[in-house]
């Protein structure tokens, strides 16, 4: 098939590259002449274990190229994805404007266009936007929704670090359409991807992003919290949570069950956010939600207090990404962590494999840029710089290259937000935030 997508973000970014391996021929399209020279030259707009390969052999073989021609790549192909940003305000409520703008462009490539064209919206958006989108196209072209073209919505289920993996083997593909033609031709695509293909109502497909981020955010603040009354009581929280996990008919399974440190990244407390947003909007008390957020800065100041409690003025910290194996800065719970630590007069130095100034881009680097305003100086290329210069080690990602750091530098204190080093010696140099 031949398929545009709109955005080359991170949702876009790995879209083009996964379909393109499923052999479909993709036009990637952004307003941002930097990231379509990116695709074109076979390289990919992010860094995501697998996807630079994947943009790699889909330009190599023709399936892939990019472009900022919104009409061409219409015009070029049956069927759009949507995959552009929506970022939250401080109240929760969404920013459509992108989404809208990409309806309004396709609008006006499909006034010229004869033949059925469907768009698909992959982007987070709240019940009621496809709605919008089709009325937005329908005020462009003339034309009918359902007549002359569709809007479905198909919501990823994408998690940064593993997000190839996740788009190939995903739990469920969901399809959100009030028409049965298109769904069909939105099912073909999937059709070698060995998972269940749900077709369910629009505002359904829309609003489960929002219901899936939000339970993961409140497994998390769950866990961390049973994890500091543990710790408080003496007792071995990750036992505890083992066993709660071990109940899969009741408890749902084991992820995001693990005592750690506070959540972050630019899904979760914007999903999180935009329901809490929905429920006031509609005159709706949902006090434990809205609570989240709360509990989960709560950690991030127990992180800061371990920390000033110990005494120590000079600190390093090991990963400053919202997760192991990415270089996504935005709403990380370690860069709240670094400017919190450096406001309050911490010597500060940060090791991360996967960041290099020179290479963040857009929102990434404009979010660090606001957050940690001299990051080029406190950041290094060189691990043992940073546990060598400082005096207490903060450990925030789970990677085998930190498990035996305690063991090599004994007189160093750390302490871990992610149970990693050593999970079977009880070292006394090693400190965990809820364990």
């Amino acid at each position: 098939m031949n398929i545009s997508v709109f955005g080359l973000g991170y949702v876009g970014c790995v879209s083009m590259g996964c379909l393109s391996k499923l052999n479909h021929r993709v036009i990637g399209v952004d307003i941002s002449n930097h990231k379509v020279d990116l695709i074109n030259q076979g390289k990919a707009t992010i860094i995501e274990n697998g996807i630079e390969e994947l943009i790699k052999e889909g330009v190599n073989n023709g399936n892939l190229s990019a472009t900022t021609d919104s009409a061409l790549a219409v015009q070029d192909s049956d069927f759009s994805f949507i995959c552009v940003g929506t970022p939250v305000s401080n109240t929760g409520e969404m920013n459509l404007s992108f989404v809208y703008s990409v309806a309004e462009e396709i609008g006006k490539a499909l006034k010229t266009k004869d033949s059925y064209h469907i768009i698909a919206v992959r982007s987070t958006v709240p019940p009621g936007t496809c709605k919008k989108v089709s009325e937005i196209i329908e005020e462009q072209t003339g034309k009918s929704v359902g007549v002359h073209f569709g809007v479905i919505s198909n919501p990823e289920f994408l998690r940064e670090g593993v997000a190839v993996k996740d788009y190939f083997e995903p739990p469920v593909t969901v399809i959100g359409s009030n028409n049965k033609k298109d769904s069909d031709i939105a099912k073909n695509i999937y059709v070698t991807i060995e998972a269940p293909i749900v077709e369910v109502d629009v505002s359904v497909a829309e609003i489960i992003k929002f219901v899936n981020n939000t339970w993961h955010a409140v497994k998390i603040t769950f866990a961390n919290e049973v994890g500091n009354i543990c710790k408080k009581l003496g007792v071995d929280s990750h036992s505890v949570m083992e066993l709660f996990a071990m109940d899969s008919k009741l408890n749902l399974g084991k992820a995001y069950t693990k005592p750690g440190f506070a959540y972050g990244g630019s899904c979760l407390p914007k999903d999180l956010s935009g329901l809490v947003f929905l429920a006031n909007n509609n005159h709706l008390s949902v006090p434990m939600i809205s609570a989240v957020e709360s509990s989960n800065e709560s950690l991030k100041n127990r992180a800061l207090e371990l920390v000033l409690e110990s005494g120590c003025r000079s600190v390093g910290m090991l990963g400053l990404s919202f997760k192991e194996g990415t270089d996504d800065l935005r709403l990380s719970p370690y860069v709240d962590l670094a400017e919190a630590l450096i406001g309050k007069g911490i010597k500060l130095s940060i090791y991360d494999k996967n960041i290099s100034y020179s290479n963040l881009m857009g929102i990434n680097k404009a979010y660090i840029n606001e957050h940690l305003k001299h990051i080029n100086e406190i950041l290094t290329s060189d691990l043992n710089f940073v546990v060598e210069n400082s005096d207490i080690i903060i450990v925030s990602h789970k990677l085998d290259e930190y498990k035996n750091i305690p063991l090599k530098y004994p007189g160093k204190k750390f302490i871990e937000l992610t149970k990693n080093i050593h999970k079977e010696a009880k070292l006394s140099n090693v400190e965990g935030i809820n364990w």
